[in-house]
């Protein structure tokens, strides 16, 4: 917990490591506008969702394939090739391992590198993977591996960018730039859909080419990050504490559509300063300070559950799975079955930023079921979660916090797509209701554990947290309701070179 100290210059005591908001309570996104610049940095960093949901849809289609199956398959007495379940889930679940050792090391790259040159490195590494998956022939370890590769990549970008895109974007859209990682992960599902569709059909499906060349446009979007990334502004929080103030200042300024000058950029930067100083005055952060600083463990807990739970609504079943389950039930053509969920979910989760920005405080049937599902997700769970857990965490702990919450989400995404096969074929589908079961866990979970955030700046959000503010009636919650025998406002003075200094009386 917060202690308190002496304040010298007013005689009162100060609870430490409290920066409340503004003396007017007015939220800093009252005068900001919604930018072009914003929005760009917003969907550039969210290719990096894109690269996720591309290489995790392709794997599907590649199952059904004739040549992928004759390379990497297993013979059966009738002459068929067919995976195991054991093979088809270490393929498969090799991605989302790399992707558990990538989002470890993402903090620490992200710190010593700065949120740019990290996301552009982590993009470029991309590339050895898919090197190494389509020179395979036929040794399918090889390919494994190649996955394996990728998904470091993969997983450190879902670190890094949801981190850059929260620490970058104004309060009044940065829930849905945010989230546009999300959407990107469900183009790029639909995209690998459409071109294992398009080369299953157009090309000889007993040649390579049909899972060389889908792979092989993974350079595309990795390429396109990797460099365009560097175009556009390092996140401002990472640059006031490497000491770049002017650079911070210009940045906020710039992306919110105001001058440097105007009081929610001063606001902005007092609050990063307040912060900043009162980290200074602590010891170096250990990793375990994610789960003994102030409030840390409730909001470490948080974070992990959150990125669990959208593994565990069971929507990477189908995008893992789908193409094999639907031909199981003998469809006519599981890819176009596969194509329509993976439009689905674009479509719901394009609503799911408007639920953000906007909120008040077998066979046929399966197709339908299937629909519902996906769609329930991507209005939902798919978009919030990446908002939600990168608001989550002040910036002293907000690279291994991260981290630990992603890591969460990939052991998840790697035990639902290594044992799903073994579960299918001993309970068959009834492994539905283990995914039910645990959507109802976390209603219940997210309606007592998870506060509002929207059009709050980061620094507000740390102390509504350390403040205990009740997450049910968090979205009344304007700065003046704090637990009894606390009562804080920041003050500052306007300009570039305004002081800051945060003080807690206690009653």
């Amino acid at each position: 917990m917060p202690f308190l100290k002496k304040n010298a210059s007013h005689g009162e005591k100060r609870e430490e490591g409290v920066a409340g908001p503004s003396s007017d309570a007015a939220p800093i996104a009252a005068n900001q506008k919604v930018t072009f610049i914003a929005v760009f940095l917003g969907v550039v960093a969210s290719i990096g969702g894109f690269m996720f949901g591309y290489v995790s849809g392709q794997i599907s289609g590649f199952f059904q394939m004739t040549d992928f199956a004759r390379r990497f398959g297993e013979l059966q007495d009738d002459g068929s090739y067919t995976f195991s379940p054991a093979r088809q889930g270490t393929i498969t679940g090799l991605l989302p391992v790399g992707c558990m050792v990538g989002a470890l090391i993402a903090g620490k790259i992200a710190d010593s590198l700065g949120r740019r040159l990290a996301i552009s490195v982590s993009a470029l590494w991309s590339c050895v993977g898919i090197v190494i998956e389509i020179s395979s022939d036929t040794a399918w370890f090889q390919f494994a591996i190649g996955r394996l590769v990728t998904g470091m990549s993969i997983g450190a970008l879902s670190v890094v960018v949801p981190m850059y895109q929260s620490e970058s974007s104004p309060a009044i859209i940065r829930g849905v730039l945010v989230s546009t990682y999300q959407l990107f992960i469900t183009l790029g599902i639909w995209t690998s859909n459409m071109v294992t569709w398009g080369t299953h059909k157009n090309l000889d499906h007993e040649a390579s080419a049909a899972w060389r060349i889908t792979n092989a446009l993974g350079f595309a979007w990795a390429l396109i990050l990797g460099v365009g990334i560097m175009f556009l502004p390092e996140s401002p929080r990472f640059a006031y504490r490497a000491g770049r103030e002017e650079e911070a200042r210009a940045t906020i300024a710039r992306l919110a559509g105001v001058s440097t000058d105007d009081k929610s950029v001063n606001d902005q930067i007092t609050q990063i300063r307040v912060k900043l100083d009162e980290e200074k005055a602590g010891a170096d952060t250990k990793w375990y300070e994610a789960f003994t600083g102030p409030r840390m463990a409730y909001r470490t807990v948080v974070g992990v559950v959150l990125q669990a739970g959208q593994q565990l609504t069971g929507a990477n079943f189908f995008f893992y799975y789908g193409t094999t389950v639907f031909a199981a039930t003998g469809l006519s053509d599981p890819y176009v079955t596969q194509i329509i969920l993976g439009t689905v979910n674009v479509i719901c989760t394009i609503f799911g930023l408007w639920v953000i920005q906007k909120p008040p405080g077998a066979g046929s049937a399966l197709i339908v079921f299937s629909c519902l599902a996906i769609a329930a997700f991507a209005i939902t769970w798919g978009p919030l979660v990446w908002a939600v857990v990168a608001e989550l965490y002040p910036a002293k702990y907000r690279a291994p916090c991260m981290a630990l919450a992603t890591m969460s989400n990939w052991f998840w995404n790697f035990m639902i797509s290594f044992f799903t096969r073994f579960i299918t074929d001993k309970i068959d589908y009834w492994y539905g209701m283990v995914f039910a079961g645990c959507c109802v866990a976390l209603v219940i979970f997210v309606f007592f554990f998870v506060i509002e955030t929207k059009d709050r700046s980061l620094e507000e959000i740390d102390t509504m947290h350390l403040l205990h503010v009740n997450p049910i009636t968090s979205a009344k919650w304007d700065g003046s309701q704090v637990p009894e025998g606390v009562k804080g406002s920041t003050h500052e003075e306007s300009g570039h070179n305004s002081g800051a200094e945060t003080h807690h009386d206690e009653i």
